[in-house]
C-alpha cells in the first residue's frame, strides 16, 4: 500500500483502484477508507484513491492525538494532492468525510476541479436535522418487518432516551435493504470505528459554520450532493438546503436508497456520480 508523509511526518496511506483521471475519496467514521470498496464500481470510470485518515487503516498514529481534529486533517488532505502531483483534484467525500471536504475546499479552492458529496454530514456548515424530519424520513420503510422495533429505538434516540441498544436496533435505516450484506457491512463498520478518534474529530474549535458557508458560497468549482431517500442521517430536504449554500451545486436524491447508496444500487449511483464527474467544468451557478 502506498504512503506519503504528512506535515508532522505521520506517514499516511492510502489505496488506489481503477484507471482513469484520479478522484481522491475521503471516508466517512472518521474511520479509514475499507468500507467504501470500490464504490460499487466506479473505478470503472475514475481512478479510485482512497486516503486512510490518520490513525485508522494502515496510516500511523500521530504522536499528537489532537491532530485528529477536522479542520486540522484539511493539510493532510493538501499533502495528498501535493504527493500525488495533481495541479487539481477531483474530490469525492462520504458522511463525515464531507466535513473535511468543505473545510478542504473553502481553504484551497483553486485545487479543487469537482466536489462529489455522497450522503454528507452536516455539522461543517452549522444545518440542523430535526428529530421530527428523521421520523418522517424513517416512516418510508414502515413496510419492513424489522421496522416496530428500530422505530421505537429511534423514538427513544429523538426523545433523548437512546441506549446503546437503541443506537443498534436503528442499524437497519442505514441501509436500502437490510440483508446479509447490509449487516456484514455494518459490522465491520462497527469494528473499525475507534471512539477516541471520533471525539476528537468534532472536538470544540473544529468547525466555523459561518465562515465555511461564505467560503462555500464563493466556491466556482461543479458540486453533486447525492442523497438517500430514506437517509436519516441526511435526508434529502436537508441535503436540498446543503446544495443551496454553493454557487454551481445539483442535487440527486438516489430512491429507495440509505446512508450507504452505492451498496443499495451500485448501478443508479455509479451512472450519477459518473454523468456529474464526466460533465463538461463550466460554471452554471449565479454570478457575484
Amino acid at each position: 500500500m502506498p504512503t506519503f508523509s504528512a506535515y508532522d511526518g505521520t506517514e499516511l496511506a492510502y489505496q488506489v483502484f481503477g484507471d482513469g483521471r484520479p478522484l481522491v475519496c475521503l471516508p466517512g467514521g472518521p474511520t479509514d477508507s475499507a468500507y467504501l470498496g470500490d464504490l460499487g464500481g466506479l473505478s470503472a470510470h475514475r481512478q479510485l484513491i482512497r486516503l486512510d485518515l490518520r490513525g485508522t487503516g494502515r496510516s500511523s498514529t500521530p504522536r499528537d492525538t489532537t491532530s485528529y481534529r477536522c479542520d486540522r486533517l484539511v493539510d493532510d488532505v493538501e499533502a495528498l494532492r501535493e504527493h500525488l502531483r495533481l495541479d487539481r483534484m477531483d474530490l469525492l467525500a462520504h458522511c463525515a468525510g464531507a466535513n473535511l471536504a468543505a473545510l478542504y475546499v473553502s481553504r484551497h479552492p483553486e485545487n479543487t476541479d469537482k466536489l462529489a458529496l455522497i450522503t454528507p454530514s452536516v455539522r461543517a456548515v452549522g444545518l440542523t436535522i430535526t428529530g421530527d424530519l428523521r421520523l418522517e424520513t424513517a416512516r418510508l420503510r414502515r413496510d419492513e418487518t424489522w421496522f416496530p422495533d428500530a422505530f421505537a429505538a429511534l423514538e427513544a434516540i429523538v426523545a433523548g432516551r437512546a441506549t446503546a441498544d437503541s443506537w443498534k436496533a436503528v442499524a437497519p435505516f442505514s441501509y436500502g435493504r437490510w440483508d446479509k450484506a447490509a449487516q456484514a457491512h455494518q459490522v465491520a463498520g462497527d469494528e473499525r470505528m475507534d471512539p477516541d478518534v471520533v471525539a476528537a474529530y468534532g472536538a470544540e474549535g473544529a468547525f466555523d459554520p459561518e465562515t465555511t458557508r461564505a467560503a462555500l458560497a464563493r466556491l466556482t468549482s461543479p458540486v453533486l450532493l447525492l442523497a438517500g431517500e430514506a437517509d436519516l442521517g441526511a435526508p434529502p430536504t436537508t441535503m436540498a438546503e446543503f446544495a443551496n449554500l454553493f454557487r454551481n451545486a445539483e442535487l440527486v436524491v438516489q430512491p429507495g436508497a440509505g446512508h450507504f447508496p452505492w451498496l443499495d444500487d451500485a448501478a443508479r449511483f455509479v451512472t450519477a456520480t459518473a454523468a456529474f464527474l464526466d460533465a463538461p467544468s463550466t460554471f452554471t451557478g449565479r454570478e457575484g
